[in-house]
């Protein structure tokens, strides 16, 4: 019997593996559909002059991912020969520089998305003043050179990644991806400067988004890719270590459902209105800090750490605009730095396995916290340096009066709502 077992499961391994690739590549297809969310919430925070730029930065931050990453950037992240001791990685003559083999497809498609996420987090922060050139310039460096060097600090998951040794968690990304595309936005709607308008006598003036319907349709898009987002990073559907994806859905769909009720609930006694805008980008806070952890804590977990970042994302974003005058239209900043960071960090707290809150001691707590500030301090110590050269080569923002007009009409020659757009809007 034992012997008939064992056959049976060797005969299944080939259609077991080929199942866990199905299901990673469909998880990759949610993941490319999130770039449609993330365009649609981008859109509807911001004016509507400005609405084909940022329609463009999207497509093009898929476009250029995919081909640099495909280039060059999966090399870096994945290659077998360790640079700088380990500090990123190049293809040996015999793996080809390309990482191009027919094992690498899901892979290299699961990762390409993943990529062109964390160039869009930029977009959002540095919409309407940002020049269309210096963006594409900086969403290819950071698809070729930016992520996949710290990518390759712990996915590989391998003893030449140095936060893999360190016994560092990010399941999904909350830092590889979104603290990285954080700290990039962070520094980028610095250097840019705030939108004509923003701050008046010191104080910081609303300029609402032009269709909140948008806003909405692109957190629920967000929301449905982020279960390929999460669910696709265990690698397999089951998995043999208690980890399996539909664990890590729930989770996820938790995190994101206690993120949103918590900053609604926030907002109404802050505000006394339940604040639309706070409530979507609750759930994405929730969405965001869980990703480190989704595969590390169990169901209650999940909902403390939505809670804690669906109340962290509306007093980031308040400290943001008010006190540190950052002005980033779309919460890009708090939703994925702050919230990046701070779930990582969580993990160290609620992880079953080695979390303090489950007599793991502070060990983990430390390790995450400084891993997180690593790819932060490496988004935005890269991107400051990037856009100082463009600052005194090409520039970085549109004139004014660009900029008062509408970039759809100044750089891409078109307007997406010509029957209500005048000069004056």
């Amino acid at each position: 019997m034992e012997v008939q077992q064992d056959a049976l499961a060797k005969a299944l391994e080939p259609i077991n593996g080929d199942f866990d690739s199905l299901w990673i590549t469909l998880a990759a297809v949610l993941v490319f559909f999130m770039q449609a969310g993330f365009t649609l919430v981008e859109v509807g925070f911001t004016r509507s002059k400005n609405s084909g730029n940022i329609i463009m930065k999207n497509v093009m931050d898929l476009c250029v991912g995919s081909i640099m990453f495909w280039a060059v950037g999966y090399a870096f992240m994945y290659g077998d020969t360790p640079i700088l001791g380990g500090f990123f990685r190049s293809s040996s003559a015999d793996q080809g520089y390309f990482l191009f083999s027919a094992d690498d497809y899901w892979n290299l498609f699961f990762q390409t998305v993943f990529c062109a996420t964390a160039a869009t987090i930029v977009s959002g922060a540095v919409a309407g003043r940002t020049k269309f050139s210096t963006y594409l310039i900086l969403s290819a460096v950071l698809t070729t050179f930016i992520y996949p060097f710290s990518g390759s600090w712990y996915w590989p998951f391998d003893d030449d990644a140095w936060l893999n040794v360190a016994g560092f968690i990010d399941f999904a990304g909350s830092s590889v991806v979104h603290a990285v595309g954080g700290g990039a936005a962070l520094v980028a709607a610095i250097m840019v400067g705030p939108r004509i308008g923003k701050y008046v006598d010191g104080k910081a003036q609303v300029i609402p988004g032009h269709n909140m319907t948008y806003g909405a349709l692109g957190v629920f898009i967000l929301w449905l890719g982020w279960f390929g987002f999460n669910g696709g990073s265990q690698l397999a559907w089951g998995g043999d270590d208690s980890v399996s994806a539909a664990k890590v859905i729930i989770n996820t769909n938790l995190a994101a459902a206690i993120g949103a009720v918590v900053a609604l609930f926030f907002t109404w006694i802050r505000y006394g209105k339940a604040d639309i805008s706070m409530t979507l980008n609750g759930a994405l806070a929730g969405l965001v800090g869980i990703t480190a952890g989704c595969g590390a804590v169990d169901p209650i977990g999940a909902l403390a750490i939505g809670f804690i970042c669906g109340i962290a994302v509306v007093i980031s974003i308040e400290l943001i605009d008010k006190v540190f005058k950052i002005d980033d239209p779309v919460g890009a900043i708090s939703v994925h730095g702050t919230c990046g960071f701070l779930g990582t960090v969580l993990v160290g707290l609620f992880a079953t396995d080695g979390g303090l809150f489950y007599g793991g001691g502070a060990k983990q707590l430390w390790v995450q916290t400084y891993g997180s500030l690593a790819y932060i301090a490496w988004a935005a110590g890269t991107t400051f340096i990037l856009l100082l050269i463009l600052k005194y080569t090409i520039g970085l923002r549109v004139t004014e009066q660009e900029e008062v007009e509408g970039l759809d009409f100044h750089e891409h020659g078109t307007v997406c709502y010509p029957e209500h757009i005048t000069k004056e809007d």
